[in-house]
């Protein structure tokens, strides 16, 4: 995800690692401008992380369309640190006419230990 503009350049250091039709992997390692004042990886970029893998998961799908998101929900289970890689893999639970539904789940890259899950629901537009 090399080239990226506006805000999007916060995921410019994720790495594709398999594309499915409908499934996305990525990896990144967690680096200090990644961090909050606690020294552990932004709630506002592990947001961001399940916005735009899920939307590339959907992109890669049927439709191939990026929608429009009418709902974000990300449940924090722990946290990663300076130097973790983490797994960041989105799936389409399901395609409509008209929305898509994608599942997103962060994984310490070494210990399995799941970071955080998140659901995206997104307006495909009429077919």
């Amino acid at each position: 995800m090399a080239d990226t503009h506006g805000f999007d350049r916060v995921v410019s250091k994720v790495n594709f690692l398999a594309a499915h039709p409908g499934k996305v992997v990525c990896e990144m390692r967690v680096e200090e401008e990644h961090t909050n004042r606690g020294g552990t990886m932004h709630g506002g970029l592990t947001a961001t992380l399940v916005d735009v893998i899920s939307t590339l998961a959907i992109m890669n799908s049927e439709r191939g369309a990026p929608g429009v998101s009418v709902d974000l929900n990300v449940t924090y289970m722990s946290a990663a640190k300076v130097g973790d890689d983490i797994v960041i893999t989105a799936h389409v639970l399901k395609e409509g006419r008209t929305l898509a539904f994608a599942n997103v789940d962060l994984t310490n890259k070494v210990t399995g230990k799941m970071i955080a899950s998140g659901r995206h629901t997104k307006h495909l537009g009429s077919s």
